[in-house]
């Protein structure tokens, strides 16, 4: 039982530096305001009640060395002997001597009687402080475990913190090459998606497609050659071409007929004079 309860007193008065120390690390560190809070919150929690269980661990003491103490003497009795005073004259020496007087030899029944009124009290308070002090290190170490998941949840993002820097380092020092193509393919598909998302862009495309499936089918042939020269270059210069070609042999052709036709009119003149 003594050591037991040793155990449970050096638990006790350990309990709140390393709280504290494991706390502050985690303070200190970059951590999600919430969980900081929570943290918090649960160590002020175990703090007031590491300060009750020190409130109790006392009193049990004090119960303890009463216990002893009035153990002590009866042993001294039994034996024959002079009965052991408890050392000092506080509230230990006060029961003992309370219950010395109670226990005299005029009265023998009241012994066994008032041992096995107090027994029970001693092993039941016994009872529930060994219960609290499993709760307790129970909690403290799943806090503890808490602290470790916390600690190392810190640690990584402070890791990817730092590789995010560093890419963003390397992006910033890395040489520009060819900026102006860069910023014309960005300004281009920006603006294609942009258009992408209009609706009003949406719905015109729908209106020409609506309105090119009623053309009439030489519509349809004369829009898509038009389409195919003004979209190729090559197209454009063919065309181009082939209409002065076309209309230089129009012209020629006419004036070949004109002067045909007058060169006739001119020899049938003469002919006619002659």
């Amino acid at each position: 039982m003594s050591v037991s309860i040793s155990r449970f007193l050096t638990y006790g008065r350990h309990l709140p530096s390393v709280r504290d120390s494991a706390l502050d690390g985690v303070g200190a560190a970059v951590i999600p305001k919430e969980k900081y809070h929570k943290l918090q919150d649960e160590y002020k929690d175990t703090a007031s009640t590491v300060q009750e269980q020190k409130l109790l661990i006392t009193q049990l003491e004090e119960d303890l060395r009463s216990v002893n103490a009035l153990s002590s003497m009866f042993r001294g009795e039994a034996e024959g002997g002079e009965p052991v005073k408890p050392p000092g004259s506080g509230e230990a020496g006060l029961v003992s001597e309370a219950v010395k007087d109670v226990m005299s030899p005029t009265s023998p029944g009241v012994d066994k009687t008032a041992v096995d009124s107090i027994l029970p009290i001693v092993q039941s308070q016994r009872e529930r402080y060994r219960i609290r002090a499993q709760e307790l290190e129970a909690h403290s170490l799943g806090q503890q475990q808490q602290i470790s998941l916390l600690q190392n949840e810190i640690d990584k993002l402070r890791s990817d913190n730092v590789k995010m820097y560093e890419k963003i380092r390397f992006l910033q020092s890395y040489p520009k090459k060819g900026g102006t193509g860069s910023e014309d393919a960005e300004t281009r598909y920006s603006t294609q998606y942009e258009e992408k998302l209009d609706p009003f862009s949406t719905f015109s495309r729908k209106e020409r497609q609506r309105k090119y499936m009623n053309l009439k089918p030489y519509d349809k042939v004369t829009l898509s050659m038009g389409r195919f020269i003004m979209g190729n270059k090559t197209a454009r210069t063919f065309a181009f071409f082939y209409t002065v070609l076309l209309h230089s042999l129009v012209f020629l052709v006419l004036y070949k007929l004109a002067y045909t036709q007058t060169s006739k009119r001119d020899f049938a003149a003469e002919c006619h004079e002659k």
